[in-house]
Parts: C-alpha cells; structure tokens; sequence
C-alpha cells in the first residue's frame, strides 16, 4: 500500500519538474528531488487526509503532498551547501552543488521553495476555499518562522557550544518536526478535520519530528556511509550536540522508542480510517537510513 502511494508521487513530482527552458534549473530540481528518499512527509500528508475522512477524489491534496516534499529538497540542497554543512554526499549521490555548482544549487533551492508555493495557490476556479488556503499558510508558517527555518538557525548558532537540553529540544522539534507537522496538518485540514483534530495531529507530528530525528542522531554513530547514503559521524564533524551527545545512546534508544509509540497511539485516536497512518508510524520504527 505504502510503495504503490509513494510511486504515485514520484510519478506526479516527474510530470511536475518536467524540464523546460532554462532546462539547467529544473534538472537541477529535478535531480535533487528524484535521488531517492522515503517520501515520508508526501505519504504523512496523504494518510492524514484519509485518516479524518477526506474526499478521495480530491486532486489537490496529490499537489500538496508533492509541493512538500520540494519545500523539503530545498532545505536539503541549501543544507548541503559549503556555508552550512559542506556535506558531498546526499542519498547515496553528490549533492546538488558537487553535481552542478554552487550557486545552481542556491537557485534550484529558491526555485523548489517558491514552485511549491505557486502549486499550492493555484486555484483555476479562482474561488480559493478556506481549506487550501490555510493548509498553505500553515505549511508556510511551519516551513518558516514557526517550524523548520528558525531550528536550522538556531542548529548553526549552536555549532562548535555546548548548548542545553532546551536548545537541542528547540532545534529537533523544529528544524525537523516543523515539516512533519506541516504534512499532518495540512492533510487534516485539505480533509476537513475539525479544530480537535487537527490539535492531535499537530501534537502527533510533534513526537514524530522529535523522535524521527533522536533517530537521526542514533544511526549518525551506529550505522555506516553505505547504508545511509551520507557521511557518518557528521554531527561530531560539525561540533554539533545530539540527543546522544546529551543523554547517550541507551537513553536515546529508550526514548525514541517511547516518543513513536506516543505517536502510534495519538494516531489511533482519529479512528478506524487512521489505521494506515498508525501502521505507518509503526513501520518507521526499525528505519536503518
């Protein structure tokens, strides 16, 4: 179930990135979001809409999903960079700017962000329901100054320090749970959840984000290149804290475990058509990469 919805949005995220003059920028784009991935935030979007009841014949929610990932590439690509983590690997690939060149890579990254918002408010009726709109805004705020952008500023400030448990808590459930928050609650409010649920699936995303990414830290000192597909050791590298840092890896192990079963059980809570989401969030449990 879950492979045949991730080839749906491989295919429509092919059609959407079609190359066109000036064909450099969008292979650029292209080769970016097309190396590979698990397309987790696309497939979280289209589940929680499935999950509250959403209508199956609604076409925007596949542009969403689809737009999110490319905010998600962005930040990747302009991650990588020299200027922040000077990273040459990518998914088993040279990253953006290693394959093309530096600034390629800064305009294939502004070029992704602003595409993914021109996808979203495109509205060929004009008509812009409630529903589209906010789902934009809230993928806009949490992309922005509520969610992904202010915990990457906070993770390079914090390189080469020894900051707190309250600064590592800040930068995991924003830089990482900003778009994975995004993802539930847009997909809620496209579905027409109701103000409750769309609370629960902000707090859902909110322990997926932090556990998705204690789990970042775990395989960043347990796994190898080859499996990952990125350098190892990379947040030692960068003289950045981790949760393993902090609390070590038994602990870390420990309450990964504990903030995805949260997730699985709040997943629960919207009711039977959320049982693919729980599966989900359970099969994400023993990721290796």
């Amino acid at each position: 179930m879950f492979n045949e919805l991730i080839n749906s949005i491989d295919e429509e995220l092919k059609r959407l990135l079609n190359p066109v003059y000036p064909e450099r920028i969008y292979k650029a784009m292209g080769y970016s979001v097309m190396a590979g991935g698990k397309r987790m935030r696309p497939l979280l979007m289209l589940l929680a809409h499935k999950a509250v009841g959403g209508d199956k014949n609604d076409k925007r929610i596949m542009t969403f999903a689809c737009a999110l990932e490319m905010i998600h590439t962005y930040s990747l690509i302009h991650d990588d960079l020299p200027a922040m983590d000077n990273d040459d690997l990518r998914r088993g690939k040279p990253t953006c700017h290693r394959q093309f060149d530096e600034a390629t890579a800064i305009l294939a990254g502004d070029g992704l962000l602003t595409y993914a918002f021109e996808l979203m408010l495109y509205d060929p009726s004009f008509k812009y329901e409630p529903r589209y709109t906010r789902a934009a805004w809230e993928i806009a705020r949490l992309s922005g100054m509520d969610g992904m952008l202010v915990g990457q500023v906070v993770d390079v400030e914090s390189e080469g320090k020894q900051i707190d448990a309250g600064t590592l808590e800040y930068i995991h459930k924003n830089k990482t749970g900003g778009l994975i928050k995004a993802a539930l609650m847009a997909g809620g409010i496209i579905g027409g959840a109701d103000e409750s649920k769309i609370k629960l699936l902000e707090s859902l995303g909110e322990d997926m984000g932090y556990a998705f990414q204690i789990k970042d830290d775990i395989l960043d000192v347990t796994s190898t290149e080859e499996v990952l597909g990125k350098p190892i050791l990379s947040d030692e590298k960068n003289q950045k804290v981790t949760y393993v840092s902090l609390y070590g890896l038994e602990k870390a192990q420990k309450d990964y475990i504990e903030l995805s079963r949260q997730a699985v059980d709040k997943a629960k809570k919207l009711g039977e058509e959320a049982e693919q989401l729980a599966d989900y969030i359970n099969s994400l449990v023993d990721r290796v990469k």
